[in-house]
């Protein structure tokens, strides 16, 4: 069996390790990424993302830990000698050269053919839509053509891993749309490996194989887009991801005969059949008592019979309605595909069914069940 194109193992980044406040950007981090996948690094500003990418590519040291490339380790090894093609935020393209030049680099500095090096780069430059700006410098051209083009000169590399630092950022929502599923289909028809660093889960959901989630320099979670929406590990993670974000109540569980009680703010009490929780969750949440109750705007069903809530706002997007409602002594947001026709202080009722509910515990944010199922 082959090594990892990549792996990290227990990885960590401390700056200012001897200072009387080190900061641990990157706490204890381990992944390991397959030949041929695609992984996006997702969190906010400050999360770890970067300073790992970085570590990676061997633009910051590793203070704890091992980075492996290829099943060699790096950890010393200079940047230049990891074969590591990277796409900086910041774009680093070389002021003198034309972007011609700049794409065609690093094909020129491994000798390849004039002809097969013009053929590349003329490839590159139409899959990015920038075939007008390849004979203008840098310094002629906006911060989105610039960073085309040192994504093309970090794609049209052959390397163990290509590296993408917020590889669309600067782009307008149309184009960014249109090169997601374009740098996708290259970077999998060429059996590249990809890792890209990012704090948009849309780009990070269109084309990543699996998405790692980043908080506090922790990794939350590295799974499938559909698993961390459908089985998201933890609070974090299970309110991070997602659009709108999952709704959130605080719930305390008690048994009432052979059903579940989630008993919420403001005297509201949603009772479940014991058959909608496997025996041994339904035991753990009784258990637990104070819980974290999840459940995703989409799986929100209006229903006259259902727990009360007043609406509070009702936005049309033009293909959905998003309906924000008081409820239990908190906010609701539910998604109606039809244009709801409510207006603020309209009373509706709301339910939950169990298969749409996320369970988690009080204390530690932990998954204890999606679905009724344990996590």
């Amino acid at each position: 069996m082959s090594a990892p194109a990549l792996e990290l193992d227990r990885v960590s980044k401390i700056y200012g390790a001897k200072a009387a406040r080190p900061v641990r950007a990157v706490d204890a981090v381990s992944m390991s990424v397959a030949k041929g996948e695609i992984v996006a690094l997702l969190g906010s500003s400050g999360c770890g993302k970067t300073s790992t990418l970085r570590m990676v590519a061997g633009f910051e040291t590793v203070s704890e830990g091992a980075v492996r490339i290829a099943g060699r380790e790096v950890n010393r090894v200079a940047p230049a000698k990891r074969n590591v093609a990277m796409a900086f935020e910041g774009y680093s393209l070389y002021p003198p050269l034309t972007v011609r030049e700049n794409i065609a680099f690093a094909l020129k500095s491994a000798r390849l053919p004039r002809e097969e090096v013009a053929r590349r780069v003329a490839e590159i430059a139409h899959l990015l839509e920038i075939e007008p700006i390849l004979d203008r410098y840098p310094a002629s051209i906006s911060g989105g053509q610039q960073q085309r083009a040192s994504l093309g000169r970090a794609l049209i590399r052959e390397a163990d891993l290509h590296l993408l630092d917020e590889p669309m950022g600067q782009l307008e929502p149309a184009l960014r749309a249109l090169l997601r599923g374009r740098i996708k289909h290259f970077v999998k028809e060429r059996g590249l490996t990809a890792v890209l660093v990012t704090h948009d889960q849309t780009e990070a959901n269109a084309l990543a194989d699996r998405i790692a989630v980043m908080e506090g320099g922790v990794l939350q979670q590295f799974a499938s887009p559909a698993e961390l929406k459908d089985r998201p590990a933890n609070l974090f993670t299970g309110t991070f991801i997602g659009e709108p974000p999952m709704n959130v109540f605080q719930a305390q569980a008690r048994a009432e005969g052979d059903a579940l009680r989630l008993g919420l703010g403001e005297g509201v009490a949603l009772d479940y059949p014991a058959a909608g929780f496997e025996p041994a969750v339904r035991e753990t949440i009784l258990k637990r008592g104070r819980v974290t109750l999840g459940v995703r705007p989409h799986a929100v069903r209006l229903d006259p019979a259902g727990a009360p809530a007043e609406v509070a706002a009702n936005q049309w997007l033009g293909d959905q309605s998003h309906i924000a409602a008081s409820f239990a002594g908190g906010t609701l947001v539910t998604v109606e595909h039809d244009r709801a026709r409510l207006r603020p202080g309209d009373r509706i009722g709301v339910r939950f069914e169990p298969a749409d509910l996320h369970v988690f515990d009080g204390e530690t944010g932990a998954a204890l069940s999606h679905g009724g199922r344990a996590a």
